[in-house]
């Protein structure tokens, strides 16, 4: 078998319920297999692309209903048909077009499957919300296929994710009327279900779980309460009940184990060994290298990656918010990132992926008071560990002249923590969690004995302050 009929092209859904972790999951999981040399396509969510153009959803309804009361109303006409006040006074008398021809479906719309004339007469009392979804699904169709057809294409390894799938649309209509809307549009729900996507991962509803977390503000198309987010959320998985690879990441675990365990759950059906990186108990751990660089010829098989971070402007003085941008061969991805402290014991950082114009419209908040980092960034797997080594380049402050740091996620301490760690690198020392070999403090203008920027961390402080390394250094949770 050739190179061309190995490759693997793999169709995956992320759905889920409101603020499930979604977007910070697909920007994450199209980074880890970036790093592993796969091509990755984000298909777009359909129903975003239409709501964040002023449909309101909630309209929709009310239009239905609105449709449906003035129907039933004596006197009023409804699509093509008139209905008498002698005519409503007899159950049995049929309703009748100004033509004179029967009404004769019209009564029970949500049979109607073949009859053109019983259909455009049935389109006002259906309401907005049928045609919507029925465009709604026609359009999503026409869009994942264009990015199937790339994937197969591709002379990479392709991962495509598909932000909600065919199936979520079911979740919002009644029964009776999706399945009028396959028959018409001659659609088969169990083919487009279970043989259209190799995979499908719910992500659960922080308002199933993890209500603390739930929020509505940093969404643009989202409304929802957390009674109606826990009603979609059920909606939302059960409509993909019956696909063979179906996994639901439910909130039993923090954020970060939630999306450690949705990466890890496409890894299993791809037959991908990434060690214990996505251990529910593994973190992150950083070492200093120290230079010159290995040749290449030392390395295991490895993908280069031109890294470039701008830290922007914020409006706390804890928040911390960047630009990624990342790329190969003149092909970039852009991410913006938040973080912010710590809440009910967890870290909160949220990952969006960008285009190119919202990445360029970003950059004009670009904060002076830090230098933009460039890298090389090698991504390689060792002993079954998978590592990211960042080589930091200039322009930048003379402090990260020559730097090189290596990160990898492990559950392993100690002696056994070194066994796995690469045999050809000068590895200097371990330097988790050290403030000095932080990004965000790497990339202050400012020397850092004259800075009040300096970050040690992003948790809770406390007034006290010691003196370390030439600097103050905040008291965190009573220990220094």
């Amino acid at each position: 078998m050739d190179a061309i009929e190995e490759r693997k092209v793999y169709r995956l859904v992320l759905t889920g319920g409101p603020c499930g972790g979604k977007t910070t999951g697909q920007s994450r999981l199209c980074t880890f297999f970036e790093n592993l040399g796969w091509k990755v396509f984000r298909v777009p969510e359909t129903a975003t692309i239409l709501l964040s153009g002023g449909i309101k959803f909630a309209d929709l309804v009310a239009e239905e209903d609105r449709s449906k009361k003035k129907a039933h109303e004596p006197g009023t006409s409804a699509g093509t048909a008139t209905v008498s006040a002698s005519s409503t006074s007899d159950a049995t008398k049929p309703t009748v077009f100004k033509d004179g021809v029967p009404e004769h479906s019209v009564i029970d719309i949500d049979k109607i499957t073949t009859c053109p004339r019983c259909m455009a007469a049935a389109v006002g009392k259906v309401g907005d919300v049928y045609k919507f979804q029925e465009n709604l699904l026609r359009t999503m169709i026409q869009i994942e296929n264009t990015y199937f057809e790339l994937g197969r294409t591709s002379n990479k390894n392709c991962l495509i994710i598909c932000d909600r799938g065919f199936m979520d649309a079911s979740a919002y209509i009644s029964k009776e009327k999706w399945d009028r809307m396959m028959r018409s549009n001659n659609w088969n729900p169990v083919e487009l279900r279970d043989n259209r996507y190799n995979q499908i991962i719910h992500m659960v509803s922080a308002a199933n779980g993890a209500e603390q977390f739930y929020a509505t503000e940093e969404h643009s198309c989202r409304s929802e309460g957390v009674t109606l987010a826990r009603e979609l959320d059920y909606k939302a998985a059960s409509a993909w009940i019956g696909h063979p690879y179906f996994d639901v990441i439910d909130n039993s675990t923090d954020f970060e184990n939630k999306v450690n365990r949705m990466i890890e759950c496409v890894c299993q059906k791809l037959g991908i060994d990434i060690g214990d990186r996505l251990s529910i108990t593994s973190r992150k751990v950083k070492f200093l290298v120290s230079g010159p660089m290995s040749p290449d010829t030392s390395f295991p098989a490895f993908q280069d990656f031109e890294v470039v971070h701008h830290y922007l402007q914020c409006a706390g003085p804890r928040v911390q918010a960047r630009l990624r941008k990342r790329g190969q061969n003149g092909r970039w991805s852009y991410i913006h990132t938040i973080r912010r402290p710590q809440q009910h014991g967890q870290s909160i950082e949220v990952r969006t992926q960008l285009s190119h114009r919202d990445y360029l419209n970003m950059l004009t908040q670009q904060d002076d008071a830090h230098f933009t980092i460039y890298k090389k960034r090698r991504c390689f797997l060792v002993n079954n560990q998978y590592f990211q080594m960042d080589i930091y380049k200039e322009p930048s402050h003379p402090r990260c002249k020559g730097l090189i740091l290596l990160e990898t996620y492990t559950s392993l301490t100690g002696d056994k923590l070194k066994a796995i760690l690469p045999k050809f690198l000068n590895i200097v020392k371990e330097v988790t969690g050290q403030p000095d070999y932080s990004m965000f403090n790497l990339s202050l203008r400012e020397d850092w004995n004259n800075t009040k920027k300096f970050c040690y961390s992003l948790h809770d402080q406390d007034d006290a302050e010691v003196k370390t390394n030439g600097h103050s250094q905040k008291m965190i949770n009573g220990k220094a």
